[in-house]
């Protein structure tokens, strides 16, 4: 059985962190009652490495020094050098502990830090997508677009949530429709494949509006994600229009196919940067209808709840969940927390 932390492991204060591959967000919790201290967001980009980032963003800017460190990072966890999908930071507990003066360090998945935060947040930070509005205690899903495509499984037993951290947005994804099979060969693919990430991402909007005017015969106009997207809200662009059209289609399909895996019946939860921007074009009717397109299951897509999470430090709060009450979560911690 994998060692669960628990009270008696965590040191207050401690430091929470969300390291994306962009952006990376610290707050300080001091105790288990407070709420947490929040720092300025920082661009990855600014410092050559987290150790860097940590001093000179939170630790040199507060008389608050903690005691214990719990990070989510973009990327798998498989020893003590820890480098970042999107990222070229590389998170190094044992260093953390000697030069930054944390007597724990616990490292978990970006998006096992989105499972804590769907199973601890409150309904105003969900926004319903389609007719269902509550979300029943048992198992769920979040998934999230936004510099990559993170995936996690929320398990509900033994009344303790348990986070399912893993890699499921570099799953396998291909054409339905006609004009997917008129698009599909247009999309740039990675080995040879076409991965969920290729799709539902930043980069996605982009490979998803290149193959839809590759298929059209014409020369795309924009190659930032957010000009595709604002285009498609203001139906100022035909191609824009259908990107955004199809990529929200997709989104629901894969969505959905996380709902089977799981038997997510406490709902799926779209989390990341892109879907509380696009949500307008998400409670349209093409996300639930692929949602729910899974025959001879359609009947059961049909009762399974989804949101869009609108908690704009959401991984952040789902941390600090776990550090008051860890006892509450089932988080192994075998060859992911670091003492001195």
């Amino acid at each position: 059985m994998p060692k669960l932390i628990d009270n008696a492991q965590l040191t207050f204060p401690i430091l929470i962190g969300d390291i994306g591959g962009t952006h990376a967000r610290f707050s300080i919790l001091i105790d288990a009652y407070a709420e947490p201290r929040q720092f300025p967001t920082v661009h990855t980009a600014d410092f050559a490495t987290i150790d860097e980032a940590i001093q000179q963003c939170v630790l040199d800017k507060t008389s608050v020094q903690p005691r214990s460190a719990i990070l989510a990072v973009a990327g798998p966890i498989d020893d003590d050098e820890i480098p970042l999908t999107n990222c070229d930071w590389v998170v190094r507990p044992k260093a953390m502990i000697a030069d930054l003066g944390f007597d724990d360090v616990m490292i978990v998945n970006d998006f096992e830090a989105q499972a804590l935060a769907v199973a601890s947040l409150s309904e105003e930070y969900r926004e319903p997508i389609g007719p269902l509005s509550s979300s029943p205690i048992a198992s769920r899903v979040v998934l999230g677009p936004g510099t990559g495509l993170g995936v996690a499984g929320l398990i509900h037993a033994q009344h303790t949530w348990f986070p399912v951290p893993g890699e499921g947005g570099h799953v396998d994804i291909g054409p339905r429709s006609e004009r997917d099979f008129e698009i599909f060969p247009h999309v740039a693919r990675i080995e040879g494949r076409i991965s969920g990430e290729q799709l539902l991402c930043g980069r996605g909007i982009i490979n998803i509006y290149d193959a839809v005017c590759a298929a059209d015969g014409i020369t795309p106009k924009w190659t930032d994600p957010a000009d595709v997207t604002a285009h498609a809200l203001a139906k100022s662009d035909a191609q824009a229009e259908e990107t955004l059209s199809l990529f929200v289609t997709y989104l629901g399909r894969l969505a959905g196919d996380l709902a089977l895996i799981f038997m997510a019946k406490g709902g799926v939860f779209l989390a990341g940067g892109i879907p509380h921007k696009i949500v307008a074009a998400l409670q349209g009717p093409e996300f639930r209808a692929a949602f729910e397109d899974k025959a001879p299951h359609t009947g059961l897509l049909r009762t399974i709840p989804t949101f869009v999470v609108t908690h704009p430090l959401a991984a952040l709060s789902g941390l600090a969940a776990f550090a008051r009450t860890p006892t509450n979560f089932g988080l192994a911690t075998d060859g992911r927390h670091w003492r001195r």
